[in-house]
């Protein structure tokens, strides 16, 4: 089946290719399980060595990288350059600190030694989506490949390129094809590739519907699972919040990466006292961003990743509206097909989309609590639980609302975002398991008890 990769700026077809037959993919997995032998047995500086050349790989291909982004994904240029250091970072902060994650943990018993061993447990398929399309990757990729795994990768269908880049990259540093390839696959071959014996694990970053898709199928072959969902985060305004810098954030959190963030600020719960101050700097704010061509450095807005994301959230926007929401700033369709603008509604309430569903687009939604007790229960009245954030100058009292939040991350007076020193991952219906710091990289592994005596 023939693939055509429409960049979302120019409408232009940019890129064709054909999904893996059965034979290729059959060759990987096999690759993979040698590859595993071998990767496994090399020591953590043979591993952390190769991870640093990676990085290097990835900072001397930035621009070709950031380039495939914007041409797959509609990616601001400077977002994009961000992604890639931000990845290389990601690389080196695992070889610096894998050995410590994973070196054996004394514990004191009755027996002459007794101690927790992390070893590898083999090859770990992740499927990962368009809107981060290196970050994402390298995420789950450099702690698998420091704890000894080997990893297959079926990216989305939109950002092949990506996907064969960051595999030039990562071989040309030194890491064995046997131990990571990239899987241009349909959904049916993907569910497939998950019940292979082949496969130890699997990890995902996509919608609830893949998520629940994938569980399953893990689930029936008994296999670990982590998952990274959608996000509807609070962005908490308390009365005493400094409102200049809370805008700041509020705007690069909301309408960076065209808003299709899954821990972006979707949801801005202000309590009343500060609601004026905070719309009208927000009204300003948006209305001050430009839909453009990502590769241009006047643009500040950047189009969304496909015509059908687009439709998807102004369908949501106009049941909000028709519901009782006030469209304040933009929720218009311009003519370009993947061009949204940077939108804000008012008066969202239960029972509209803006409140219920995530809106993976440009568009905030302001709700209005009467206090601190108010901005928690609104908070926390979602099926999303990944992430959120607190505004309030004493902060003593605004961290004692974000310890209320039942999220997987709650940031005080600060972005909401993946931090490699810090486990990522969400509750309720945002799925389960933990990427990053220590607890990412122990995912992946057999935590095996050992005693001597």
């Amino acid at each position: 089946m023939n693939v055509d990769i429409i960049n979302p700026w120019t409408g232009q077809c940019d890129y064709r290719y054909d999904y893996m037959q059965e034979p290729q993919v059959e060759a990987l997995l096999a690759a993979s399980a040698h590859g595993f032998a071998d990767w496994s047995r090399r020591t953590l500086c043979e591993r952390a060595a190769v991870l640093r050349r990676v990085a290097t790989g990835l900072r001397q291909e930035r621009a070709t990288l950031a380039a495939l982004m914007s041409a797959e994904m509609g990616k601001l240029q400077r977002e994009g350059l961000a992604e890639i250091d931000k990845s290389a970072a990601c690389c080196e902060y695992y070889a610096d600190h894998a050995g410590d994650y994973l070196a054996d943990e004394p514990i004191a018993t009755e027996a002459i030694r007794s101690y927790v061993s992390y070893q590898p447990i083999g090859c770990v398929l992740a499927i990962m989506p368009w809107n981060f399309p290196v970050w994402q990757v390298f995420r789950f990729l450099a702690p698998a490949l420091m704890a000894g795994n080997v990893a297959l990768l079926k990216h989305a269908i939109t950002v092949p390129r990506c996907a064969d880049a960051i595999a030039r990259v990562v071989h040309a540093a030194g890491v064995p094809g046997g131990a990571f390839a990239a899987l241009h696959i349909d959904n049916a071959m993907a569910a497939r590739v998950i019940a292979d014996a082949r496969i130890a694990a699997v990890t995902l970053t996509g919608s609830e519907r893949a998520g629940r898709s994938v569980a399953a199928t893990a689930g029936k072959n008994l296999k670990k699972c982590v998952l990274e969902l959608g996000g509807s985060d609070a962005f908490i305004v308390l009365d005493d919040a400094d409102l200049d810098r809370a805008i700041t954030v509020a705007v690069a959190s909301r309408f960076g990466n065209a808003g299709q963030t899954c821990i972006a600020a979707k949801r801005f719960i202000v309590v009343k006292k500060a609601l004026k101050g905070f719309t009208d700097r927000l009204l300003s704010a948006a209305q001050g961003l430009i839909v453009g061509d990502p590769l241009h450095a006047a643009t500040t807005l950047a189009p969304m990743a496909r015509a059908d994301l687009r439709s998807a959230v102004h369908g949501q926007v106009e049941r909000s509206i028709a519901a009782g929401a006030r469209a304040v700033v933009g929720c218009q369709l311009p003519q370009h097909p993947c061009a949204y603008p940077a939108s804000v509604l008012a008066g969202v309430v239960p029972g509209m989309p803006a409140y219920d569903e995530e809106l993976f687009g440009p568009v905030a939604s302001i709700l209005a609590a009467n206090d601190d007790a108010d901005a928690v229960r609104i908070a926390n009245d979602t099926r999303f639980g990944l992430g959120a954030s607190v505004w309030g100058e004493d902060r003593e009292r605004a961290e004692r609302i974000a310890r209320a939040l039942d999220v997987g991350a709650v940031f005080v007076n600060a972005l909401v975002r993946s931090d490699v020193r810090l486990p990522f991952g969400g509750s309720k219906q945002s799925g389960y398991g933990r990427e990053l710091a220590e607890h990412g990289i122990r995912e992946f592994v057999n935590i095996r008890s050992v005693w001597v005596d």
